[in-house]
């Protein structure tokens, strides 16, 4: 058996479980509701919790994989969320749900180890298309968006998140045998790493084009299914059904945007991204109906799908020695892009009356990238014609 050969689909799997474990609470908000009594704004921060701590935890785990192997923080990770996983389903207050949701976090951090370590194994022209398909390990989402509401009604939520235990068993014992123990190491201190990237211009801006496009991501992720329930009166299934089939379109999008970035410019497949998110966002800030609200949304499942993809593609280009900490920034960056929408969305319904203000705010942020990667896109046009210059001088 070629160890090397098991690492992507074992790494894809293990995410594709963390990232079930990662929204375990806002798939189940509905259910939860019934049993502990919850305002507005907890109810935002019980969903948001988790994204928070996901996200900052990026950073050291990636800088952890290069230092230690994806074996081992894979390992790690999955027994550390044996604890909240128990937690949360014996839960009974507010406090229970925003303790076991910060360590749910896990879950959501163990994305920098396949996108730092699987590249290790592949030459550069299929960076991109390895970590989109990496990245389909975002279909924990959805599985757990749509499998944990139907089972939730036949067991309770309480039985539903006891399940998740056994999975993380499984995949402990699969770490364990399969897992990769000679996978090459970069042993280098964690503030030294920091000082070689930050200085780097294209570390930003990789990370604010991130921010916005997984961050979308995982904002329509956790959002989704509450709103849908709130203002389109839908069941707690049909929600269910619905950020699924977002989450799998995003999900699907991811390789072909990985492998588009091997193939193709990625900056003006960026471009098409970014130009596609500022106009579907224009459009749910005015409040349509289901049918618009659903092709508006289907739509920012594909650019942000995309551009999760691009965005990886030109990570190890710019870092391929400092793959683990630029990926941790980047990636945690993401995170924290799911973190704010839904808390800003709650506020400003909680003032207005609507969400058109959030909306609108992502449209803004979305042709500023849009700018941003037409200014890049330039200044490498002028890098790639000044080295020609110089050759043939």
């Amino acid at each position: 058996m070629d160890v090397k050969k098991i690492q992507l689909p074992l790494q894809t799997l293990s995410l594709s479980l963390g990232f079930m474990v990662w929204v375990i609470l806002s798939s189940l908000i509905p259910f939860i509701q019934e049993d502990i009594a919850l305002t507005s704004v907890q109810l935002a921060w019980v969903t948001a919790i988790p994204v928070l701590f996901g996200s900052v935890l990026r950073i050291p785990i990636g800088y952890w994989t290069n230092r230690f192997g994806a074996r081992t923080i894979f390992l790690i990770s999955f027994i550390v969320l044996l604890a909240p996983i128990y937690y949360i389903s014996v839960a009974s207050s507010f406090f229970d749900l925003m303790l076991g949701g910060l360590f749910l976090g896990v879950g959501g951090a163990i994305f920098s180890v396949g996108v730092t370590s699987l590249p290790k194994y592949y030459p550069k022209e299929r960076h991109g298309f390895v970590n989109g398909i990496y990245g389909v390990g975002n279909i924990g989402t959805a599985i757990t968006a749509f499998a944990a509401p139907v089972i939730a009604t036949q067991i309770g939520w309480e039985n539903t998140v006891l399940l998740y235990l056994v999975l993380i068993g499984i995949f402990i014992l699969l770490n364990f045998i399969l897992g990769d123990r000679a996978e090459p190491k970069v042993v280098a201190s964690l503030s030294d790493q920091i000082k070689s990237v930050y200085r780097n211009e294209k570390l930003w801006l990789l990370c604010l084009f991130y921010f916005i496009t997984f961050g979308a991501f995982v904002a329509f992720t956790v959002y989704l299914p509450n709103f849908l329930v709130n203002h389109f009166d839908l069941t707690k299934v049909d929600a269910g059904l619905r950020t699924a089939g977002f989450i799998v379109l995003a999900t699907v999008f991811r390789p072909i945007g990985g492998w588009l970035g091997d193939k193709k410019n990625p900056f003006m497949l960026l471009t098409i991204v970014f130009a596609g998110l500022t106009v579907s966002a224009i459009v749910l800030s005015f409040a349509p109906s289901i049918f618009i609200y659903t092709l508006g949304c289907l739509t920012i499942a594909c650019c942000a799908g995309v551009g999760n993809g691009v965005i990886f593609k030109l990570v190890p280009l710019y870092f391929s020695k400092q793959a683990g900490i630029a990926n941790g920034l980047i990636s945690a960056m993401g995170g924290l892009g799911g973190f704010f929408p839904p808390l800003i969305l709650s506020m400003l319904y909680s003032i207005t009356g609507h969400y058109a203000i959030g909306f609108m705010a992502l449209s803004q942020l979305a042709l500023g990238s849009l700018i941003l990667v037409l200014w890049l896109q330039h200044q490498e046009k002028q890098r790639v014609k000044n080295s020609l210059v110089e050759l043939q001088s």
